[in-house]
């Protein structure tokens, strides 16, 4: 996808700043297409440029032309290159901001030490254009969003057929690659009967996955960095009527805060929906986390909806809605699709069913 336009949209966020020194891979990738270990950016109001070791020179060169991304590429062979790199491409700046959350101390105490320049704290300048995501990024985690839904269709059909969450979770992750995937987005989760279901974030072990058992999958792609992000929840045999009830109210939750996305809304009442469709059937301390977050090139990112938020939706944000409720004894139920916000309210990327808690049948061919 062409990035050239990025360090445009970035240059106008920077406030009394003469240059922005960036150190986070994350938005270095975003702004340049550069997905090396080792980097830096100098940003200033003409100029871009990419300052990296002796492993990543050609690469950087060739990730950025590819990306359409004008700038240089300064190479250090050594750390001390590096660092003549930095100083020289700040050093005509007066006021240079770094990325404070992303700046140890001891890195920090070394460029005041070396920069001629004024360094002065930022926070979340490329992030805030990088929250807001273009045609190519929503198409990317459309795609993997659909390799995460044909391989859930494939290996849900084997639960209760005396797999374990390790393998279930391994079919998962190996059938995602071969549909092209470069792997999971992060990760997968399998969380199995009245314990390790009660957990939002177990991680698959060797516990067979039995009759009677709520079974949580979470389950991901990753497509040129892009994440999808997905949950769906089953019960093993004849549901209980706890079982069914618990599940139902937690799809009733989601399909709510689905219904509730759009631009303007506050994340915190994106939250509200869905936690007082659980509360008001009394089991509102069950659901022990946010109703959403935030997803690109990380899976978990600006904007999250929860009862503290002090954001508000936007167009081309990638978010998730995903209630649930646990308990110890019971397990645990959780629902989650990925939508795209749009003008008129949202589009849901992911696909896999979710009107029953019963696992699906073998897919036809």
């Amino acid at each position: 996808m062409s990035l050239a336009g990025r360090a445009t949209r970035v240059r106008e966020r920077l406030v009394d700043l003469d240059a922005l020194l960036i150190s986070d891979l994350t938005n270095i990738r975003w702004l340049t297409g550069f997905t090396g270990s080792n980097g830096w950016v100098v940003l200033t109001a003409n100029g871009l440029a990419l300052i990296t070791d002796g492993r990543y020179g050609e690469q950087a060169n060739q990730q950025m032309a590819a990306a359409g991304v004008v700038g240089e590429v300064l190479v250090g062979r050594t750390s001390d290159a590096v660092l003549a790199h930095l100083v020289a491409a700040t050093g005509r700046h007066r006021h240079v901001g770094f990325e404070a959350a992303h700046v140890s101390y001891q890195q920090h105490a070394a460029w005041v030490a070396a920069f001629s320049t004024t360094l002065r704290p930022s926070a979340g300048i490329v992030e805030a254009e990088r929250r807001v995501k273009d045609d190519g990024e929503i198409e990317a985690m459309a795609q993997a969003c659909r390799i995460a839904d044909q391989a859930l269709a494939e290996v849900a059909p084997l639960l209760g057929t005396g797999l374990t969450e390790a393998q279930v979770r391994n079919l998962l992750e190996i059938r995602m690659r071969e549909l092209g995937a470069t792997g999971p987005s992060y990760d997968t989760i399998v969380a199995t009967g009245p314990t390790n279901a009660a957990l939002p974030h177990h991680r698959p072990t060797d516990a067979l996955i039995r009759e009677g058992h709520t079974v949580i999958i979470d389950v991901g792609a990753l497509v040129d960095g892009y994440h999808s992000d997905m949950t769906r929840s089953f019960v093993i045999g004849e549901p209980s009527r706890l079982q069914r009830e618990l599940y139902e109210l937690v799809l009733a939750a989601q399909l709510a805060g689905v219904a509730a996305v759009g631009p303007g809304v506050r994340c915190r009442d994106l939250d509200a929906v869905c936690r007082g469709v659980i509360a008001e059937a009394g089991y509102g301390d069950w659901f022990s986390h946010g109703t959403g977050h935030g997803v690109g090139l990380l899976i978990h990112e600006d904007p999250y909806s929860n009862a503290t938020s002090e954001a508000s939706l936007q167009v081309g944000d990638v978010v998730t809605v995903e209630p649930g409720v646990y308990r110890e004894g019971f397990g645990g139920v959780r629902v989650e699709d990925l939508v795209v916000v749009t003008s008129t309210g949202c589009r849901v990327l992911t696909a896999s069913a979710k009107d029953s808690p019963c696992p699906p049948s073998p897919p036809t061919t």
